[in-house]
C-alpha cells in the first residue's frame, strides 16, 4: 500500500517543481515590475504616540490593491498557475489549447497598474479628511533577489491632528434649531477637543436630519447642513460654526403633522368590489371579496392623524406590515395637503396589494443534517397565508426522505429511511397574557402543531413519534428573541426491533431505559441575543432550559398516587435539561477574513418519574457540527469506547452532559468559495455512573483528558442565502484508549480523517 502511494505522489511532486521552476516574470518588459503585494503602510508620528485605528484603517483601504493569486492586498497564495501560464505556455490562435490557454491564463499585476504615485496623493487626502494637514504621504519600492517583482511600503509622516477648539451653533430662536443645537451639542463628534473628521462631521449631518425628520421637518435633508471651518484663528486647531444652507427649500423650514390616513388592499389578480371601512387609523378601502379581519391592517399602522409627523412612523408601518406575510406588494405615499397651506398636514396613502394566499410546493433536496445523515429527500406542502382573515399561516408537509452517514468509519448498516406528516397554524398574535413582555415593533406568533413521524433502520428497528404542542415567538427587544413552549407532549414507541438490536439492549439496561415506549410531556424556553456590537465584532448567545413530567407528577402526588406514573398506561418521562451557547465572531484586519468561537455546554437529569433521559433528548459528540474530526455518536460518553468487534456501539455513545469548544478561521478564496481552517474539542459524559460504560460518568480529574480534540480545513459555497459546506476534520487526540501513547493518539493519520457534507455554518 505504501508503494502504490508513493507511485501516486511521485507524478504530483514532480508536476508541483516542475511549476515551481517556471518564471512567472518572462514575459515582462525591460522597464515592468510585477506587483507583489503591499508591504504595509507605516505611520509615523510626533514623539511616538497611537495613531488612531480608524484613520490607519482608511490610509490602508486606499492602497489595498490585490496582486496575481492573492487571498488579500499582503498575502497571496503559494501557486501563482495563472502567471506561470501566462509566461511560459503558447497561446494557439484556436483550438482546445487556446480555449485551455485563456481559462487558465491570469496577466501580471504591474507596480506601474498599481500607480503608487497617484495613491500617495489619496493617502494625503485622507489624511486631510481626518486632521492631519500638515501629514505627507510616500511610498518605497521593496525587493528581493529578483530585481523584477516589488512589493510596496507607503510610509505616512502624520504630523499633528487639528483639533476642534471653538464651536459656534445655530442661534436657538426658531424650534428646528434647537432641535439641531441639541443633536451637535451631544454628539461624541462634535465638541471641543476632538480631531477634525470630515466623516464625522457628515455622520453628524445624517444624525441631525434623522431626528428632525423624526419630529415632524419631513423636507429636512442632511445636505440643508453646512460648516465653516477656520484654521488660520488658532494655528494647529479649527474653528467650527455650524449653520444651514442657504438653498434650503422653505418647507424644510416647516413642521408637518399627519393629516388624512387611507390605505388600499387590492387583490392579487387585480378588480374587485371595493369596500370602505372607517377605523380609527384612517379609511381602508378593501376589495372584495378578499378576507381581512376589520382590527388587522390598524393594529400595523403607526400614524395617528393630527399628530407630528414621523418618518420613524412611516418605516415602523412599513415593517408591520410586510412581516404579516400576505402582502406581496406594500407602497407609502406621502404628500402635503394643498386644500389649506396655512395646516402644513401631510397625507399618507398605503397601498397593498395581497400575495397568492394559497402556496403549494414540491422540493427534492440533498438534506445534510445536524447529526451527520446525508440524503436525497422529497417535500410536498401546502401553505394558506391568511385562513381565518387574520394572517394565519397553516401548513401541512408530508416529507419523505432516504439517509446514510458521512464520514469516515460508517456503513450501509446504518441507512435508514423517514417519512412524516406535520402541520402548524400560527397566529401573528401572542394568545396569551398581557404582561408577558413584548415588542410591538415585530410580529409576535402563537404557534400550534400536530405530527407524526416514522423513522426506519432497518437492520435495527423502526420507531413512530407523535407530537403536538403550543409555542410563543416574540422578540423583548431589538437583539433578543423568545421561544416559549407552553406544552409539548410527545409519544414515542417502537414497532419493530430486530434480534440485533434486542441483544444491544440487553446488554446495556441504561440504554434499553431511553428507548422505552414513552410520554415525554414537556415545557420549555429558549432565548436567543443577536447582535453585531460593531462591523467587527459579533455575539450570539442562546440558551435553552425544558423540564418534562414536573406538572403530570406534582397532580398525581397531590391525588395521592405512589409509584410509577403512567399517562393512558403508559409511563411518562420526567426530567430536566439546560443548553447554553455562546459564539462570538471577530474580523481580522479590513477584509472578510473571520475569526469565529463557540463555548457550548449542556445537562439533562432523569429524577422521579424516570431512570434515564429519553434517547432522543440525550446528547452525543462528533459530526458536522461538532467535533469534526469524529463522526456522529463515535466518541463518549468519557473516555468509553465500544468493543471494536461491536458496530452496535453507535447506540452507546450519547450522555447527558455535553461539553464543546471550537474555534473557526473563515477566509474568502475565489468569488463565493470560501476557505476554513478550525479547531474542535468537545465530548459527552453521563451524570450517572452505569457499570455498562466504563470511563463515562463525568468527573473532574479526566475532563480534560477526555476531550476529542482535532482541527482540519473547509470549503464553502456560499451561494446567496445557501451556503453548502464541506469540512475535511483530522483527529488529534481520542479520548479512548488506542494502540498509541501519548497526547497524539491516533492509531494512523488514515483513520484519523473524517470528512462531512453539510448546509450552513457549523455555528
Amino acid at each position: 500500500m505504501r508503494k502504490s502511494h508513493i507511485s501516486l505522489l511521485l507524478p504530483l511532486l514532480a508536476v508541483i517543481l516542475m511549476l515551481t521552476g517556471c518564471s512567472t516574470t518572462r514575459r515582462l518588459g525591460p522597464d515592468d515590475i510585477l506587483y507583489t503585494g503591499l508591504k504595509g503602510v507605516k505611520v509615523e508620528t510626533p514623539g511616538g504616540e497611537k495613531f488612531p485605528d480608524d484613520v490607519k484603517e482608511s490610509l490602508t483601504k486606499a492602497v489595498s490593491v490585490k496582486p496575481n493569486n492573492a487571498i488579500n492586498a499582503s498575502l497571496r497564495y503559494p501557486f501563482p498557475l495563472g502567471l506561470w501560464v501566462y509566461n511560459n505556455f503558447p497561446n494557439p490562435p484556436k483550438g482546445l489549447k487556446h480555449w485551455i490557454y485563456e481559462k487558465l491564463v491570469e496577466e501580471p499585476v504591474l507596480v506601474s497598474d498599481v500607480r503608487p504615485e497617484v495613491r500617495t496623493h489619496m493617502l494625503d487626502e485622507v489624511l486631510d479628511n481626518n486632521g492631519y494637514f500638515s501629514g505627507s504621504a510616500s511610498y518605497e519600492l521593496v525587493q528581493k533577489k529578483n530585481k523584477k517583482k516589488a512589493s510596496i511600503l507607503y510610509k505616512i509622516k502624520s504630523g499633528n491632528p487639528y483639533l476642534i477648539d471653538s464651536i459656534q451653533l445655530l442661534p436657538d430662536t426658531t424650534f428646528l434649531n434647537h432641535l439641531i443645537d441639541s443633536v451637535a451639542s451631544r454628539s461624541k463628534y462634535f465638541h471641543t477637543g476632538t480631531r477634525y473628521s470630515t466623516d464625522s462631521l457628515a455622520q453628524l449631518r445624517v444624525d441631525i436630519a434623522n431626528l428632525v425628520r423624526n419630529r415632524g421637518f419631513y423636507y429636512f435633508r442632511p445636505e440643508f447642513i453646512t460648516y465653516l471651518a477656520d484654521s488660520l484663528m488658532n494655528r494647529g486647531s479649527i474653528a467650527m460654526r455650524l449653520d444651514l444652507a442657504d438653498n434650503i427649500h422653505p418647507w424644510a423650514l416647516d413642521r408637518f403633522r399627519t393629516g388624512s390616513i387611507t390605505t388600499v388592499i387590492n387583490r392579487n389578480r387585480g378588480g374587485g368590489t371595493p369596500d370602505t371601512l372607517d377605523t380609527r387609523k384612517g379609511k381602508i378601502i378593501l376589495y372584495r371579496p378578499a378576507r381581512l379581519r376589520r382590527n388587522l391592517i390598524p393594529s400595523c399602522i403607526a400614524f395617528r392623524e393630527g399628530r407630528v409627523f414621523s418618518v420613524q412612523q412611516m418605516n415602523l408601518t412599513q415593517t408591520r406590515l410586510s412581516r404579516l406575510g400576505i402582502f406581496n406588494n406594500i407602497s407609502i405615499e406621502v404628500t402635503p395637503d394643498t386644500t389649506d397651506l396655512s395646516r402644513r398636514q401631510l397625507d399618507v396613502l398605503i397601498d397593498c396589494t395581497f400575495d397568492r394566499q394559497l402556496e403549494a410546493s414540491i422540493e427534492a433536496n440533498v438534506s445534510s443534517k445536524s447529526n451527520s445523515y446525508l440524503g436525497p429527500g422529497i417535500t410536498l406542502g401546502v401553505t394558506n397565508h391568511n385562513i381565518f382573515g387574520g394572517c394565519e399561516q397553516l401548513n401541512i408537509s408530508l416529507t419523505g426522505s432516504y439517509e446514510w452517514q458521512t464520514g469516515h468509519g460508517r456503513n450501509s448498516a446504518f441507512n435508514s429511511y423517514e417519512a412524516g406528516l406535520n402541520g402548524t397554524l400560527a397566529f401573528p398574535r401572542l394568545l396569551a397574557p398581557k404582561f408577558v413582555p413584548r415588542s410591538r415593533r415585530d410580529v409576535n406568533w402563537t404557534r400550534v402543531n400536530l405530527g407524526v413521524d416514522i423513522l426506519n433502520r432497518p437492520h435495527y428497528f423502526k420507531m413512530s413519534q407523535f407530537n403536538t404542542g403550543i409555542a410563543y415567538d416574540w422578540r423583548s427587544s431589538k437583539y433578543i428573541s423568545n421561544t416559549f413552549t407552553l406544552f409539548k407532549l410527545t409519544y414515542t414507541k417502537l414497532q419493530r426491533t430486530t434480534a440485533v438490536f434486542d441483544s444491544i439492549m440487553a446488554a446495556n439496561p441504561a440504554i434499553a431505559l431511553s428507548f422505552m415506549d414513552q410520554f415525554i410531556p414537556q415545557m420549555s424556553y429558549g432565548m436567543v441575543y443577536d447582535r453585531a456590537m460593531n462591523r467587527d465584532n459579533t455575539i450570539n448567545v442562546q440558551l435553552t432550559l425544558q423540564q418534562a413530567g414536573n406538572i403530570f407528577w406534582s397532580i398525581y402526588e397531590a391525588c395521592g398516587k405512589k409509584g410509577e406514573k403512567t399517562l393512558f398506561g403508559t409511563p411518562f418521562s420526567q426530567f430536566v435539561k439546560g443548553y447554553a451557547q455562546i459564539v462570538y465572531g471577530r474580523r481580522i484586519g479590513a477584509g472578510k477574513i473571520w475569526l469565529v468561537n463557540r463555548l457550548a455546554s449542556g445537562a439533562a437529569y432523569a429524577y422521579g418519574n424516570s431512570t434515564q433521559v429519553p434517547y432522543s433528548e440525550q446528547f452525543y459528540a462528533g459530526g458536522a457540527n461538532s467535533v469534526r474530526a469524529f463522526t456522529v455518536r463515535s466518541i463518549g460518553p468519557g473516555s468509553y469506547r465500544a468493543p471494536a468487534d461491536q458496530v452496535n456501539g453507535y447506540f452507546d455513545q450519547t450522555g447527558t452532559f455535553i461539553f464543546l469548544a471550537n474555534s473557526e478561521l473563515r477566509f474568502p478564496i475565489l468569488g463565493p468559495v470560501e476557505g476554513a481552517v478550525f479547531l474542535d474539542a468537545g465530548n459527552v459524559w453521563t451524570l450517572k455512573n452505569e457499570p455498562s460504560r466504563p470511563g463515562g460518568q463525568l468527573k473532574g480529574s479526566n475532563f480534560f483528558n477526555d476531550l476529542a480534540t482535532g482541527t482540519g480545513v473547509g470549503l464553502r459555497l456560499n451561494i446567496s442565502m445557501l451556503v453548502i459546506r464541506g469540512d475535511l476534520g483530522i483527529g488529534i487526540h481520542a479520548p479512548y484508549k488506542t494502540s498509541r501513547h501519548g497526547y497524539y493518539n491516533m492509531e494512523s493519520f488514515g483513520k484519523s480523517l473524517a470528512f462531512h457534507l453539510a448546509i450552513g455554518y457549523p455555528f
